[in-house]
């Protein structure tokens, strides 16, 4: 269940440079909407299939895929991922999560798909009435993308399918997962394929639910001589890399954004906490030491965000002109999505001190926040992961 919320965020940061018009529209409208809502989520699984309801009835799943698909723009803008993350972390990280997967796990058919199979898929994704996963990682198959080991064979029929997927979110929950699988053994990242899976093809399992820290719907999925037909192929032969890694730089600002969204929230609850908590005789918001923390998570949010809106704006700016971005988008990225989810944490882990006994007690804001922000550094690319992308870019020049 969402806890009540403190006074809604200052919206300051739409005046900013980086959105436009239809941005500050976008981003008025969601946030009465987010207030509005309210979700038992103890259940994780039969909750983020009732945010993607909610999100599909609400028109917002529709910023997750094209306007070919019936999407609400021309083409994925990263700039409103950003601010659709942001404000649904700010009210529920699992909102956020079950927004962020469909847009994901949909990604690499934006991308690459057929008109059929973007027909097929996308609009239904839209509209909620599909959930998308995307499935990459395998168990020593992580940040090193080229030891996977799941294949996928050519047969007369389409393609056989054998092996594991892991850490795979909304395995289990999903209508069809958008595959990588290695087509030629020896070819490395250059020997991948992407694959559409629907959750009914025989020889798919995806009972083994992986319990973590925080609610997240994740499972491991088998694959046992499974047989998709040649349709199932997404993308060029062997192109499944490339595709993974563009897919993964559209969302990447908006896993930033997430992350922003719940430090912006830990901040929120911090000023109301230190405002109405009483002790030597003032509040805990009078002393000096509570407004120097205070004022440095302010700082430590603000770095983040502008990091974050620079990304997306850069990756928007590049799509819209048709013509090289102006200075590297994937670098810039990686800075945003690095700085967000380490200031995040930052932040919550200062907020949840100044709350004292009750940061740690199940079922208040803050300890939840606590558990959410942790993966956040770790999935769609580690923070080492982002160190070697921002390095290798500053090497180049």
């Amino acid at each position: 269940m969402m806890t009540k919320t403190p006074a809604p965020p200052s919206t300051a940061h739409l005046a900013l440079p980086f959105f436009d018009d239809a941005h500050r529209a976008l981003a008025s409208e969601l946030l009465p909407w987010c207030a509005a809502q309210e979700v038992d989520e103890r259940d994780d699984r039969a909750a983020c299939r009732e945010w993607v309801r909610r999100l599909g009835d609400g028109g917002w799943l529709r910023y997750a895929v094209p306007g070919s698909a019936g999407g609400a723009l021309e083409r994925l803008d990263s700039r409103a991922l950003v601010l659709l993350r942001e404000t649904l972390g700010y009210h529920s990280p699992l909102a956020d999560f079950a927004f962020a997967m469909q847009g994901l796990g949909s990604g690499a058919i934006t991308l690459a798909g057929t008109p059929e199979q973007q027909s097929h898929y996308l609009t239904a994704v839209g509209k909620g009435e599909k959930i998308a996963a995307f499935a990459l990682s395998e168990p020593d198959a992580g940040s090193d993308v080229a030891a996977m080991a799941m294949r996928a064979e050519a047969t007369a029929d389409g393609w056989l399918l054998n092996g594991e997927k892991t850490w795979i979110s909304n395995g289990g929950i999903a209508d069809f997962y958008c595959l990588f699988a290695k087509t030629d053994p020896a070819g490395g990242t250059r020997g991948i394929t992407a694959f559409i899976v629907d959750a009914t093809a025989a020889g798919l399992d995806t009972s083994e639910h992986i319990d973590v820290m925080a609610p997240h719907p994740l499972a491991t999925l088998r694959f046992q001589d499974c047989v998709v037909p040649r349709t199932a192929q997404l993308g060029e032969l062997n192109g499944g890399f490339k595709l993974a890694m563009r897919t993964l730089d559209i969302f990447r600002a908006s896993v930033a954004a997430a992350a922003l969204g719940m430090g912006r929230r830990a901040l929120a609850e911090a000023i109301a906490h230190a405002k109405g908590r009483r002790m030597f005789g003032q509040t805990l918001a009078d002393f000096q030491l509570t407004q120097a923390k205070l004022g440095e998570m302010a700082a430590l949010i603000d770095s983040a965000a502008l990091l974050t809106y620079r990304a997306a704006w850069m990756r928007d700016d590049a799509e819209q002109r048709g013509a090289p971005a102006v200075g590297d988008v994937s670098a810039a990225a990686a800075m945003a999505k690095m700085c967000a989810t380490e200031n995040a944490s930052r932040v919550i882990d200062m907020a949840l001190q100044m709350h004292g006994g009750l940061g740690v007690k199940v079922g208040t804001k803050i300890e939840s926040l606590y558990r959410d922000i942790r993966s956040l550094r770790i999935y769609e690319g580690a923070t080492e992961v982002q160190q070697l992308i921002i390095g290798k870019s500053v090497l180049r020049g």
